[in-house]
């Protein structure tokens, strides 16, 4: 019932039209991948981190990423193409001055290191810049909204969500919407509301850990996992099991090392360690399998090697 309530409001004018201006910090793929949809849907976008070499890198990324969305978009076409792909990036600028880039901004969203220390410290540098009726969202995979802005007053916490958007961001639909303890409806409204407009699908949650898709994925995957570890079948052969058993995409192997073996062994060990309800559960306790092949920098398609070769 509240989500369809949120849903009838996100759909007025007001609403609709409250974010225009957006500025994303962090310029790694995720941020990248943010900044290019908001600017596809005409946002007016501002990209932040403090390492130029990194926003150059971003860049990159957005023109290769757009190239190709142009070429499916006007195939016989160059000229429209490039007129696609110069005219979204001419709606991204780029800035290593956090402070400056959030002081007109509508939604600012942190795409980040997973670390809530230096998702709280990011936090309340930049709250004295921001405008007060600025959105505040993390879109942070694991880790507690409400506590990421605990430090943060009332005030701002009330205006603060999580925006949970999934890798690649050009291609995957889902933004989870997380409703921090605090965050006012209006705040959540008009966060669905920028979901619907950069032509995502908003699925609106509770603050609870892994929200929805990783609360449901990662037990998943842990439990193929283990059952590789009591050599119940291979690697391969689970994934077959599960792509013609159960009609999924990727097998869970597969969909491990595209996630990063790493980011799963970081998310599960602090579920185990203090998470809310799931503190202690043994569907999370460490694996040895896993910690191994992280420990060898076997962390899946990003490093070349995981459960497979690349």
């Amino acid at each position: 019932m509240i989500y369809t309530s949120v849903r009838a409001f996100s759909s007025t004018r007001s609403v609709q039209s409250a974010i225009r201006r957006v500025a994303v910090v962090g310029g790694g793929q995720m941020g990248s991948g943010i900044a290019q949809v908001a600017a596809t849907f005409k946002h007016s976008v501002t990209l932040v981190d403090v390492n130029q070499e990194a926003l150059d890198k971003s860049r990159a990324y957005m023109q290769k990423s757009l190239a190709r969305v142009a070429k499916k978009k006007f195939a016989d076409d160059a000229t429209a193409q490039k007129h696609f792909v110069d005219d979204v990036l001419s709606r991204v600028s780029l800035s290593t001055t956090p402070s400056t880039a959030v002081s007109d901004a509508d939604l600012v969203v942190e795409a980040i290191v997973e670390n809530i220390k230096v998702k709280q410290e990011l936090f309340a540098s930049l709250v004295p810049h921001v405008p007060s009726t600025c959105i505040l969202a993390s879109n942070t995979s694991s880790l507690s909204i409400s506590n990421i802005a605990e430090p943060l007053d009332a005030q701002v916490r009330s205006r603060f969500v999580g925006l949970h958007f999934f890798n690649p961001v050009p291609q995957m639909k889902l933004v989870e919407v997380v409703r921090s303890k605090e965050a006012h409806e209006n705040v959540v409204a008009k966060a669905v509301a920028f979901v619907e407009a950069i032509g995502k699908a908003p699925a609106v949650c509770k603050d609870t850990p892994g929200f929805i898709v990783n609360r449901l994925l990662l037990p998943y995957m842990m439990e193929a996992i283990r059952l590789l570890e009591r050599d119940v079948a291979s690697a391969r052969d689970i994934d077959t099991a599960m792509k013609l058993g159960a009609g999924y995409p990727m097998g869970p192997f597969e969909l491990c090392d595209y996630v990063g073996l790493d980011t799963i062994k970081y998310i599960v060990d602090g579920w185990h360690k203090d998470a809310p309800g799931l503190k202690g559960n043994d569907l999370f306790a460490p694996s040895t399998k896993l910690n191994d092949l992280v420990a060898k920098g076997r962390l899946g398609v990003k490093s070349g090697h995981g459960f497979y070769d690349y």
